[in-house]
């Protein structure tokens, strides 16, 4: 089999992974917040158990890409697409980090239901898991154009933040007996407004992919 018919397997591999990965953290974010609005405890565990298989796939993703280096010594668009995955699957182990602070957050928090509801904690949680299936389809397609408008997304992401930061301090200030547990909610807002950063990040990426350039996007 000729060397570069070879090669491009190997990439093809690569990008296979990379998507299975994205995958898994993306059932893990609708799993974490789902945890957390509906007070499963048994749902945060499976978000808590599943990280292991992420960080492995991360880690198996950074091997074959620093062999495929080192084999092939690989340049120009070979080599970003490599360093691409390597980049995006950090960002994305990050995310599913992220995913199971939610999780345990949910065991925190436990089954009280003094806390107010806070809608746009869920809100935060729908565009974030839209963000990464879009961004995981934007890396497939090698699409610069759909990346930028991924990340535009993530004001929309801050936006909620303010909103949820604002609400808790109100709420702080009316029961001010559970400051811990609306604490919490503060503390989960924040794991959302990182995910969103992370996905930018991997907008930032396929950006790179097609053009060659690391330019910072939403800033």
């Amino acid at each position: 089999m000729p060397v570069r018919k070879i090669f491009n397997e190997q990439l093809n591999e690569l990008h296979q992974h990379l998507l299975e990965m994205g995958m898994l953290v993306n059932e893990a974010i609708y799993k974490a917040v789902k945890s957390l609005v509906n007070r499963d405890h048994e749902l945060a565990e499976n978000v808590i158990a599943s990280d292991r298989a992420i960080n492995n796939m991360e880690l198996a993703l950074e091997q074959r890409s620093f062999e495929l280096i080192a084999l092939q010594q690989p340049v120009g668009i070979d080599l970003r697409k490599i360093v691409t995955v390597l980049k995006a699957s950090s960002d994305l182990e990050r995310i599913g980090d992220h995913a199971v602070s939610i999780a345990k957050t949910t065991i925190l928090v436990g089954r009280t239901k003094v806390v107010k509801p806070i809608p746009e904690i869920q809100e935060m949680g729908d565009i974030v898991k839209i963000m990464v299936h879009d961004v995981l389809k934007a890396y497939l397609a090698e699409d610069e154009e759909a990346a930028r408008e991924i990340a535009s997304r993530d004001n929309e992401v801050d936006k909620l933040q303010r909103v949820i930061y604002t609400k808790c301090i109100h709420f702080m200030q009316e029961d001010p007996d559970h400051l811990e547990e609306i604490s919490y909610l503060l503390l989960v807002a924040q794991y959302l407004e990182r995910i969103g950063d992370y996905v930018t990040n991997v907008c930032e990426w396929i950006v790179y992919l097609k053009s060659g350039e690391i330019e910072e996007l939403n800033n």
